[in-house]
Order: C-alpha cells, then structure tokens, then sequence
C-alpha cells in the first residue's frame, strides 16, 4: 500500500512562491502517474497538474504560467513550485497517485488510488 506525505506549505504574501513535496513510499513500483489537487473553502476541489512517469506533465489552465510539477523518481517524491501566488491560490493541497495504469485525462476524471493528507497553503494580499 502507496502512503503519502505532503509538506511544505504555509503562509506567504501575494507574490511569494512556496514549494510542496509529496513523498511516497510502500509499492512506489506501481505509481504511475502522481497529481496535486487543490480544496479552497466553499469551492470545489480542482486538479491542478499531473506527471507521469516518464516526466510528461500536464496543467490545469488556470496554474500553467505559475505552477511547476517534477519528480525524483530515486526519492519517490513529487514537487510543485508555485510562483506569483495569489490570495486565490489560497487552499488545501493534496498529493495523489494512479497505480498500475496511465494517466488518462481530464485530471478531475482520472482516477487515483492514493491521498496524502494535505497541506495548507494561504496567501494574503
């Protein structure tokens, strides 16, 4: 069973930039692809972006100028830089992963077989 750990987030001012971690451990083997999906209160949760493990990527419109996604495959980690935040970025971060098939979009359609507990990241103006 995959297990997930995201850290990293926190507060910061508008325009700051925080970096999140996401490591995985116990049956990373099978992880095929790994997301991060944003909850704002009163809001729907949002995927923000994916990898797969052959590197490629994909954003959400709304990140894709502002939000890097990356991976150390030797850590079992996934990383999302986030630059030029905003008050709007302000939510809950969750890590996630797809196990033994590939990513298949849309990312809020794919399906993931593993949740980290999330981290908070808030941004005030």
């Amino acid at each position: 069973q995959v297990q997930l750990v995201e850290s990293g987030g926190g507060s910061v001012q508008s325009g700051g930039s925080l970096r999140l971690s996401c490591a995985a451990s116990g049956g990373t083997y099978y992880i095929y692809y790994m997301a991060w999906f944003r909850h704002a209160s009163g809001k729907e949760r949002e995927g923000v972006t994916v990898i797969n493990r052959d590197g490629t990527t994909h954003y959400a419109d709304s990140v894709k100028v502002q939000f890097t996604i990356d991976q150390d495959n030797a850590k079992g980690t996934v990383y999302l830089q986030m630059n030029s935040l905003k008050p709007m970025d302000t939510a809950m971060y969750y890590c996630a992963d797809g196990v033994g098939r590939w990513y298949s979009a849309p990312l809020d359609r794919a399906p993931f077989d593993y949740w980290g507990q999330g981290t908070q990241v808030t941004v005030s103006s």
